[in-house]
């Protein structure tokens, strides 16, 4: 089957403070960031890969660079967050688990490669940094089982950070799916996630990588600490 991957690239990304959608900004090897990640995911599983991107805020540009994937538009991207984004996408899958990932992740392709074995056995997973625990991240806690019970900013006592990259299963997409179009217009879509868990049993692992790099670039620094890996 062919694995249907997602880029969330809709938002304006205004904290970085370019004038083209953030996916696009240069890396120092010459690559944007979403050729970057376009080269990681062909790398982990070919080039029968499916890619979808979300676009919204400048989207022609996008569209214009990356011309032979699929796109999914968020018309009310300056409105909406990550979870409207994401649900759109979803919807544009079929029915089988999808890896999806932010647009502004720059991240080592080692992490897909990891990716590979929780893939072929569509076990849901959220990609984390245990070696960091910043305040204006995404942090989780993990059920005594080691699945992930609190995935949000707000977490306290945290054991480590979402990097952006993540997967769906097969079995759970329609419940994660149907958390979504509930959460706010505002919610990330971690939110989706949580009422998952809570609600419809989602049992979600957190995949360790924090042996390899992986950056969001939100703002300045983030694209200079980018630069240093790549």
């Amino acid at each position: 089957m062919t694995l249907q991957t997602v880029i969330l690239a809709a938002g304006m990304g205004s904290r970085l403070g370019r004038a083209l959608p953030k996916p696009l900004t240069e890396l120092s090897d010459g690559r944007t960031i979403m050729q970057q990640q376009h080269e990681n995911i062909r790398a982990a599983f070919g080039s029968d890969a499916r890619i979808t991107t979300v676009v919204g805020y400048r989207a022609e540009t996008v569209i214009e660079a990356f011309p032979h994937v699929n796109y999914v538009h968020n018309e009310r991207y300056d409105e909406t967050n990550t979870s409207k984004s994401l649900l759109r996408a979803l919807g544009a899958t079929g029915k089988s688990g999808v890896l999806w990932m932010n647009g502004d992740v720059v991240f080592d392709p080692r992490i897909l490669g990891r990716a590979i074995e929780f893939i072929e056995r569509d076990q849901s997973f959220v990609a984390v940094n245990t070696s960091k625990v910043s305040d204006e991240e995404v942090k989780y806690t993990v059920t005594a089982e080691g699945f992930i019970d609190k995935l949000s900013k707000s977490v306290k006592g945290g054991l480590g950070e979402a990097i952006g990259i993540n997967y769906i299963s097969s079995t759970y997409k329609k419940a994660f799916m149907r958390q979504l179009s509930r959460v706010d217009d505002q919610e990330y879509f971690e939110g989706g996630l949580e009422l998952a868990i809570a609600e419809d049993g989602l049992l979600l692992e957190p995949m360790d990588v924090s042996d390899l790099y992986a950056v969001e670039v939100d703002f300045a620094e983030d694209l200079e600490q980018a630069n240093l890996y790549v």
